[in-house]
């Protein structure tokens, strides 16, 4: 049922308040290349700082559609705004799409890539699908148990239908392409840009922890604060990013009850190079997401790269595999139960030796240089496209 829907030619809605205009001057040709999007931001780091940005300098035009309010460019990317729902809003997203008569549709979540099939197919562009998470396993935690392996296997079976229809599928980390099996899958991974500064000086004083990113409780923000009261006392917790499952006013509360709110700094977001400059300013990064969900199992975050980037010692979670894998084959920082507040104050007392400490931030940025770098990644993205055979001058 689904394959049929997306095979059949949908007929787009006609102009109307809000509709995007395929002749408008700022739209013109060359055919662009459009990252789709239903819920990321305009300067979303993969997708427009990192792939985006990687598609503009190997010469194609490359537009953002995404929530937004103002048209921008960012790193050599056009941002164009909508202001559809997700999902109420998929059948206008993919008019919208269709309207700008890209070369590809590359979208960014699976609402996107119905849409962009549905306007690939009404505009003759490529569609290809980037994959960022387990999308079967993701609303395990919404479910009972009992529904949990029929609704994981329609989502797949989703996934797979999808995953034929498309040219390609890039994603985000080994381990989640099983559903897409026997389609054109190329894994493009989070790493950070290879780093130019030198790595961070660690030398005697008390530690500054830093937590780089989206804070959740199942990203650890209650072991953080455990472990903090367990350090030594001059020992401090940075937080750079927002909260985003509204579990902000527990974490002060929590922190007033302990007696950490003066050691702890919430920044709120910050535009990406003010993000990463606070984070070189820390001793050591924290990586603490918790067992219980497929997606942590299978994390490759931007900011264990980000850290190794910088030349910070990583601790992180041992039942992450791939972010397991990352700190013993760089040898950057140290593995341990995440759940287990004592084990990571352990792991934080061992590193409060400002020798253990460069030694693993000095491994972690030689692989971040070697190894790990952005740019071979991007380089993958971009013989994907010219596979495709999408053309910088118009398709």
């Amino acid at each position: 049922m689904l394959e049929r829907a997306l095979t059949a030619r949908p007929r787009l809605a006609p102009d109307g308040a809000g509709r995007l205009c395929p002749d408008d001057a700022s739209l013109a040709a060359p055919r662009p290349v459009l990252l789709l999007s239903a819920a990321h931001p305009p300067g979303d780091t993969r997708v427009v700082r990192k792939e985006g940005a990687a598609l503009a300098a190997a010469g194609w035009r490359v537009v953002h559609l995404c929530p937004g309010e103002a048209r921008t460019l960012i790193d050599g990317v056009e941002i164009l705004p909508h202001r559809h729902r997700r999902l109420r809003g998929l059948w206008a997203l993919a008019r919208d799409a269709a309207a700008l008569r890209p070369a590809a549709i590359h979208a960014s979540e699976p609402d996107a890539w119905l849409a962009a099939l549905i306007a690939a197919r009404r505009c003759g562009a490529h569609a290809v699908l980037d994959v960022h998470e387990h999308y079967p396993s993701r609303l395990d935690a919404r479910l009972p148990a009992m529904l949990r392996p029929p609704v994981r296997a329609a989502i797949a079976a989703a996934c797979h239908v999808m995953g034929r229809l498309a040219d390609a599928v890039v994603v985000a980390k080994d381990g989640l392409d099983g559903p897409f099996g026997g389609t054109r899958v190329v894994a493009v991974r989070n790493y950070a840009p290879a780093p130019v500064a030198p790595p961070r000086a660690h030398g005697p004083g008390p530690l500054l922890l830093g937590h780089l990113g989206a804070v959740t409780r199942a990203r650890g923000w209650p072991c953080m604060l455990d472990v903090l009261a367990r350090a030594d006392p001059a020992t401090r917790l940075l937080l750079i990013g927002r909260f985003t499952d509204g579990s902000e006013a527990e974490f002060h509360a929590r922190a007033a009850v302990l007696g950490l709110a003066h050691r702890v700094e919430v920044t709120g977001w910050l535009p990406q190079a003010e993000a990463l400059r606070r984070l070189r300013g820390c001793d050591v990064a924290l990586v603490l997401f918790q067992r219980g969900e497929e997606n942590h199992r299978l994390a490759l975050p931007h900011k264990l790269f980000d850290a190794m980037a910088a030349g910070l010692p990583v601790i992180a979670p041992d039942f992450a595999e791939e972010v397991a894998a990352v700190v013993r084959a760089a040898g950057c920082g140290l593995l341990v139960d995440s759940g287990d507040a004592a084990a990571v104050a352990e792991a934080v007392a061992t590193l409060a030796d400002p020798a253990r400490r460069r030694a693993l931030g000095e491994a972690g940025w030689r692989a971040a240089r070697a190894d790990y770098a952005w740019e071979s990644e991007a380089a993958r993205l971009v013989a994907l496209y010219h596979s495709l055979r999408i053309g910088t001058g118009g398709g």
